[in-house]
């Protein structure tokens, strides 16, 4: 925990892109680098009935740090996908999923 989902990326990006993230986010999270989990979801891109291009969406879910690490978050994922797609314009989504302690349990027990 925390846990990051890429979208429209390609896997080898994110590859490449991963330990520069984790190294940006550990202590914006304040958390081992140990605890991170960075995943790669192929996904294809409907509109109009036509297969369609998207941009990078990225989902992370994690344990609340409140709006100003959150804002932190997103404006270092996108800097890091942007500079990764080498596109310092690239529209990039970040999505937070806020998940409770009690109801995240690893080996049993709950946080």
């Amino acid at each position: 925990m925390p846990h990051l989902r890429f979208r429209a990326i390609a896997f080898d990006t994110v590859k490449q892109l991963s330990t520069k993230l984790v190294d940006d986010l550990q202590p914006l999270m304040a958390c081992p680098r140990e605890d991170f989990t960075v995943e790669h979801i192929p996904a294809s891109f409907i509109f109009d009935g036509e297969v369609s291009d998207a941009y990078p969406f990225v989902e992370v879910f994690w344990f609340d740090r409140g709006q100003q690490t959150q804002d932190l978050v997103a404006d270092t994922i996108t800097a890091v996908v942007r500079a990764a797609v080498e596109d310092p314009q690239q529209d990039v989504a970040v999505i937070f999923t806020a998940l409770t302690p009690s109801a995240y349990y690893d080996n049993g027990k709950h946080y």
